[in-house]
């Protein structure tokens, strides 16, 4: 493993000396052998990476042999694969159009960077959410209006910006402002924005907190926007968010993507299938300890845009064959 440099470029290293108290509450690893302590970037609080962060990096400290790990706040999905690409981190979390850009030198990334996919986490929808009785009831609306946009480093902003472009659309036809999820969706129920945008899992936790004052809507993109997002970007899907989720009167169709856990290829191919095990190997410990992992189909693993490491594939090969049986 590489010597790594010290944490920068948005990943706050106040939030990585709690998370090293708060995990000495944690289960440890069963083993007497010393342990080797990762580190995963999330992404802000009030989305849904960290806490399945959480989740996953117990799992692996829990069961994983001579590994630990402790989940660390990042500007998310954009900034993760830079942060493992060069060693600050060992793990991220990113979506999955984030990862095929980064590996193909494309969008934000000047030069291919060096990742696999370790597997699929939770899918994120792209939540685009105003205060009930809000003028803006269509994408178009939003031109000239006040949105909280996500982290700049977040995959919320790259989401955005493709939305953008299909209708005709800049960022500067907006007035963006870079904030946390649970910061934009607090300026949201304030009225200091006009909406907020989330990538994130659902139900996202900064949005159940504005509801506890305020109503919220959503702004839906048309079924011809729809189309059009997805013949451009076949790495987007759609999804049905149940009307139950945010107490909106009818289920609502939004798109989205898959998200996953990626590694430097670099990473010893025994500790990466080791983490695969850990993780995907106790999935009903994984979904009772987090409701959004509740999502997660693991063999979507194998069908990633992003190649997986071979110590996952390993992992994901022996599990395919033990269903066939």
């Amino acid at each position: 493993m590489r010597n790594r440099r010290r944490f920068n470029n948005g990943v706050c290293a106040g939030a990585l000396i709690a998370l090293t108290l708060l995990a000495t509450s944690c289960a440890q690893n069963e083993s007497d052998e010393p342990t080797q302590e990762l580190h995963l970037a999330t992404a802000s609080l009030g989305g849904a990476f960290y806490p399945v962060g959480q989740t996953v990096s117990n799992l692996v400290t829990k069961y994983a042999d001579g590994l630990s790990m402790l989940p660390v706040v990042s500007a998310g999905a954009i900034q993760n694969p830079r942060l493992v690409h060069s060693g600050e981190v060992d793990l991220g979390m990113t979506n999955g159009n984030m990862a095929w850009l980064a590996v193909n030198a494309s969008g934000p990334y000047a030069e291919p960077l060096n990742l696999k996919a370790v597997g699929v986490i939770h899918s994120s929808i792209l939540h685009m959410v105003t205060l009930k009785g809000s003028p803006i009831q269509s994408f178009e609306d939003l031109r000239g209006k006040r949105i909280a946009v996500g982290p700049a480093g977040g995959g919320t902003y790259g989401f955005l910006v493709r939305l953008l472009e299909v209708h005709g659309m800049t960022i500067d036809d907006i007035t963006a402002s870079y904030l946390s999820y649970t910061d934009g969706f607090t300026q949201l129920g304030d009225r200091n924005v006009d909406a907020a945008f989330a990538l994130a899992g659902f139900p996202t936790a900064a949005i159940m907190q504005t509801q506890a004052t305020q109503e919220v809507s959503f702004i839906e993109l048309s079924d011809e926007m729809l189309a059009t997002m997805l013949e451009r970007y076949p790495y987007y899907t759609t999804r049905s968010l149940p009307k139950d989720v945010y107490r909106q009167d009818a289920d609502i169709t939004v798109i989205g993507v898959d998200n996953m856990l990626i590694v430097n290829n670099d990473m010893d191919e025994e500790q990466v299938f080791q983490i695969a095990q850990a993780i995907y190997g106790h999935m009903d410990e994984l979904k009772s300890n987090n409701a959004i992992a509740r999502q997660i189909d693991p063999m979507q693993s194998m069908r990633l845009p992003i190649s997986l490491h071979d110590g996952a594939a390993r992992y994901f090969d022996l599990a395919n064959q033990g269903l066939q049986e």
